[in-house]
């Protein structure tokens, strides 16, 4: 009963997974439109605030639908709190982008061990991606404050850069609570970008070296196979030639 349920489980977030990253994807564009279009009409924000909003219903069925098929629902609670945060946080309207975290996930499951073999593409990507994210949710959350210093994507973008290369020049910074949590989770996650970073490099150099020592200690078992054979020969051709003599 135990395997057959998880299997449901695992099967459904199989079927699952790859409708969930176009919602997310959609669900960025969305957002980056009605973030960036500042001026469209009511009735476009409108159409574009309802689709975000399904987009979260999606996101919280989808949750609630496994927290049900597991068997260990205390443990699925602990292990996936991610999961839960995607959709309890996006509730603040500023915090909506953190649905793209499923893209992260899906990307990382699907193709970390291709892209450790071209870390360049892969740190590029994600870096975008979350760049964009942060850019988008930090100028929706401070534009319209008295006091804001980013008030376009320009000044976002710079803030964001400077932020999540830990260089943060003080010119761009966040003056509501909730571009300072916009802040706050993206030097959490330029830190934990490094890491991953780091971690391709290190992982792709073992895997290089290993390589290079099990070719090194191959050559060497051939070399000295090759010189067991010659003793033999050379030893045979001095039989011969004391057999010759006598």
């Amino acid at each position: 009963m135990f395997e057959t349920d998880e299997r449901r489980l695992a099967q459904w977030e199989r079927r699952a997974e790859w409708p969930l990253t176009a919602l997310a994807v959609l669900f960025v564009v969305a957002y980056a439109w009605q973030v960036l279009d500042d001026r469209s009409t009511s009735a476009l924000h409108d159409a574009l605030e309802i689709f975000l909003w399904l987009v979260w219903l999606v996101f919280a069925l989808d949750y609630a639908a496994r927290l049900k098929l597991a068997v260990d629902k205390r443990k699925f609670f602990v292990t996936h709190l991610f999961d839960l945060l995607t959709v309890v946080l996006p509730m603040f309207r500023q915090l909506r982008v953190l649905r793209l975290i499923t893209v992260f996930k899906l990307l990382n499951r699907r193709f970390a061990d291709k892209f450790r073999q071209r870390v360049g593409i892969y740190a590029a990507g994600v870096t975008v991606l979350v760049g964009l994210c942060a850019s988008l949710a930090v100028l929706d959350a401070e534009r319209h404050h008295p006091d804001a210093t980013i008030t376009t994507f320009g000044d976002a973008a710079w803030w964001t850069l400077t932020t999540i290369s830990t260089v943060g020049y003080g010119d761009r910074y966040p003056v509501t609570w909730e571009g300072r949590l916009v802040a706050a989770l993206l030097m959490i996650g330029g830190i934990a970008l490094l890491g991953v970073i780091t971690g391709t490099i290190a992982s792709w150099l073992v895997d290089r070296l290993s390589g290079v020592e099990d070719s090194v200690a191959e050559a060497e078992q051939t070399t000295l196979a090759e010189l067991r054979l010659v003793r033999a020969e050379l030893a045979e051709l001095r039989e011969e030639l004391r057999a010759t003599k006598s």
